[in-house]
């Protein structure tokens, strides 16, 4: 049974960082396709960033280029999302999502969802 286990979310004021992190189980980090999604209250569903691994590709969503990274640790099946100079916008609920297999880019991935969700985590930031 795959799972996925986020952490990290919490209140941030405008500016400053926060890590979140997602474990993931029942299946291992050699085919697989990763990331993160957001929802704010009144608003769609966001791919944020996400990695294709046998595309080799990481994808970023414009309204967090530049200020969010993604990275795995494939021993500890572990995605983490570096998110730097937060602004109040970024606040939402941020799940992590997983695919078993990567037959898509990342890109593909971010704008059309993967197979497997994790409960959310939410993140809070103040002006």
């Amino acid at each position: 049974e795959v799972q996925l286990q986020a952490s990290g979310g919490g209140l941030v004021q405008a500016g400053g960082s926060l890590r979140l992190s997602c474990t993931a189980s029942g299946f291992t980090f050699d085919d697989y396709a990763i990331g993160w999604f957001r929802q704010a209250p009144g608003k769609e569903r966001e791919g944020v960033s996400c990695i294709s691994s046998r595309a080799g590709s990481t994808y970023y969503s414009d309204s967090v280029k530049g200020r969010f990274t993604i990275s795995s640790d494939n021993a500890k099946n572990t995605v983490y999302l570096h998110m730097n100079n937060l602004k109040p916008e970024d606040t939402a609920v941020y799940y992590c999502v997983a695919n078993i297999v990567s037959a898509a880019s990342s890109s593909w991935y971010c704008h059309n969802g993967m197979d497997y969700w994790g409960k959310g985590t939410l993140v809070t930031v103040s002006s």
